[in-house]
C-alpha cells in the first residue's frame, strides 16, 4: 500500500475510478470521482479547522460543499486516514496504528465487496455477485448528514426500522450533530409528518404533504422540481428531484441560521441560490398563536377559531398569544345529543401528534366516528391528493393551524351545537333589526312623499304654480 504521507505531500489526486475493491484503499490526498465527475470523494478539513474528516462533495462546484461526512464526531488530527473494504466486506476508515475510526456493520459478511461513489452522490457498498442491479448492502443515502439530494428519501423504512432524517452541523468547522434536526416522526396510527426538532422540541412543522414542496410551506407547484410522498406499510417517506437534469440542487439544515432551506446552483452568480427557506417568518414557528389558534397574514397575527376566545383576553391584548384558546361552549358528548362541525378551507392542518388515521374510510364515516368519541376535535380527509378517502381525526386541543392562501387543506371542526344556534339566534337578531330599520326608513319616506303631494295640492288649488 502506497504512505499517506506521499500522497499528502502532493497535491490531491483524483482517481480515474468511482470505486474500490478489497484489494484498494482510498488515502488522505486521493480521491474518487463519480462517473459523470458530478461528485468526489475523500479528506477534507471544514473551514479553518485542521482535523480531517472523509466526506463527499460536488466535484464541479468551486465553493466546496460537502454533503455527507463519515465520521462526523471522531476526526482524525493528522493525515494518516485510509479508507478500505476489510475482510468482512465492511467499508472501515482507519487511522494512525490501524485504529478504526468508522465504519459500516453489515448484517451479512458479503463474499466480494465493492464500493462505488454514483453520479446521485450516493456511496453504495454491494456483493460483487450481486451486480449493480442488487440491494445495496449498505449506502450512504441511508445515513444523511445535514444534506438531502435529489434521489435521497426522507423518512422511515417501516420493514427495518430505519430513519432516514438531516442533523445540522455544529457550526460551519464542526461537522458533528447539532441540536438540529429534520425528520418525519411516526406516532400509532397517526398521520406522518415531518418537523425541525430543536433538541426534543418542536421548532417547525411542514404542511400536511400535498407533494408541493419540501422543508417549507405550501406553495405552487414547482416548476424546476417534484416532489413525491409515500405512504404504505413498508415505507413512509419524501423525496424530490429536479425536472432538468442540469440543475444542482440541495436541501441543507443550518443550526447557525436555525433554517432549512432548498438552494439552486447559480452558474452565473457562481454561488448557491436559496429558493425556499423555512422558518422565515412569525407563522412558520411551531404553535406560535397557542392551542385552538390560527395564525394569519394579517393584523393581529394570531386569531381564536370561530367557537373559540382567549384564554387570557388580557394577554392576548398584549399580544401574547402562547396561552391560545379555549371553547366558548363545553361539547354535549351526552347520549342523544348531537355536536355540529364547522367547515374551514385554506389551513395548514393542526398536528397530528394526538391523530388517528384510517384510509379506507369516506368522510361520512369520518364524521359518525368521530362524533362517538368524545374526545375527538376535529375530522378530514386523509387523501393528499385532494379526494375524499381516507380519514384523519384529531384529539384534544388543535395545535399549529395557519391560514394558507395556496395549497390549504379544507378541515371540519367540532362544536357545541348550542355556540351554533347562539350564533344563529345573534344572526338572526342582526337580520329582524335590520328589517325593522329599513321598514322605518320605507315608512318615513312614505310619509314624506305623501306630505309633498298634499302641500302640492294646495298650492294649486290656491293658483300657484
Amino acid at each position: 500500500m502506497i504512505s499517506a504521507n506521499l500522497f499528502f505531500l502532493s497535491s490531491t489526486i483524483s482517481l480515474a475510478v468511482d470505486g474500490i475493491t478489497p484489494s484498494q484503499s482510498v488515502l488522505d490526498g486521493t480521491t474518487l470521482v463519480s462517473s459523470d465527475g458530478s461528485f468526489e470523494l475523500g479528506f477534507f478539513s471544514p473551514g479553518s479547522s485542521k482535523n480531517r474528516y472523509l466526506g463527499i462533495w460536488f466535484k464541479n462546484v468551486p465553493v466546496r460543499t460537502v454533503v455527507w461526512v463519515a465520521n462526523r464526531c471522531n476526526p482524525i488530527n493528522d493525515s494518516s486516514g485510509v479508507l478500505m473494504i476489510n475482510s468482512t466486506g465492511n467499508l472501515v476508515l482507519l487511522s494512525q496504528n490501524s485504529s478504526v475510526v468508522w465504519s459500516t456493520s453489515l448484517v451479512k459478511q458479503a463474499q466480494n465487496a465493492t464500493v462505488e461513489l454514483l453520479d446521485s452522490g450516493n456511496l453504495v457498498l454491494r456483493d460483487a455477485k450481486d451486480g449493480n442491479s442488487g440491494t445495496p448492502l449498505w449506502q450512504s443515502f441511508d445515513y444523511p448528514s445535514d444534506t438531502l439530494l435529489p434521489g435521497m428519501k426522507l423518512g422511515w423504512d417501516l420493514r427495518t426500522g430505519l430513519k432516514r432524517h438531516l442533523s445540522a452541523w455544529k457550526n460551519s468547522e464542526d461537522p458533528c450533530p447539532g441540536d438540529f434536526t429534520y425528520g418525519i416522526e411516526m406516532q400509532l396510527q397517526a398521520y406522518p409528518e415531518a418537523y425541525i426538532l430543536n433538541g426534543i422540541t418542536k421548532f417547525f412543522r411542514t404542511s400536511a404533504w400535498n407533494e408541493l414542496t419540501i422543508c417549507g410551506s405550501p406553495e405552487h407547484p414547482s416548476p424546476r422540481y417534484s416532489f413525491n410522498f409515500v405512504y404504505n406499510d413498508d415505507e413512509v417517506y419524501v423525496t424530490y428531484k429536479p425536472k432538468i437534469e442540469s440543475i444542482l440542487s440541495r436541501v441543507a439544515l443550518n443550526q447557525t441560521t436555525s433554517t432549512c432551506a432548498r438552494f439552486q446552483w447559480k452558474v452565473g452568480d457562481q454561488d448557491w441560490q436559496d429558493f425556499s427557506s423555512r422558518p422565515t417568518e412569525s407563522c412558520d414557528y411551531y404553535g406560535f398563536c397557542g392551542a385552538n389558534g390560527n395564525c394569519t397574514s394579517e393584523d393581529p397575527v394570531c386569531k381564536c377559531i370561530q367557537g373559540f376566545s382567549p384564554k387570557s383576553q388580557e394577554k392576548w391584548n398584549l399580544a401574547d398569544w402562547s396561552l391560545g384558546c379555549v371553547r366558548n361552549k363545553p361539547l354535549s358528548c351526552h347520549e342523544g345529543d348531537k355536536d355540529e362541525f364547522l367547515k374551514f378551507d385554506g389551513f395548514k392542518l393542526p398536528d397530528t401528534t394526538n391523530s388517528w388515521v384510517d384510509k379506507s374510510m369516506n368522510l361520512k364515516e369520518c364524521r359518525d366516528k368521530c362524533l362517538k368519541n368524545c374526545s375527538c376535535t376535529a375530522y378530514t380527509s386523509s387523501d393528499i391528493g385532494g379526494g375524499s378517502g381516507g380519514c384523519t381525526i384529531w384529539f384534544g386541543d388543535l395545535i399549529d393551524i395557519k391560514q394558507v392562501p395556496v395549497a390549504g387543506k379544507e378541515i371540519y371542526i367540532r362544536t357545541s351545537a348550542a355556540e351554533i344556534v347562539n350564533n344563529e339566534g345573534e344572526n338572526s337578531r342582526k337580520v329582524k333589526i335590520a328589517i325593522i330599520v329599513v321598514g322605518i326608513a320605507i315608512v318615513f319616506s312614505g310619509v314624506l312623499l305623501v306630505g309633498y303631494v298634499i302641500r302640492r295640492r294646495k298650492r294649486k288649488n290656491k293658483g300657484y304654480s
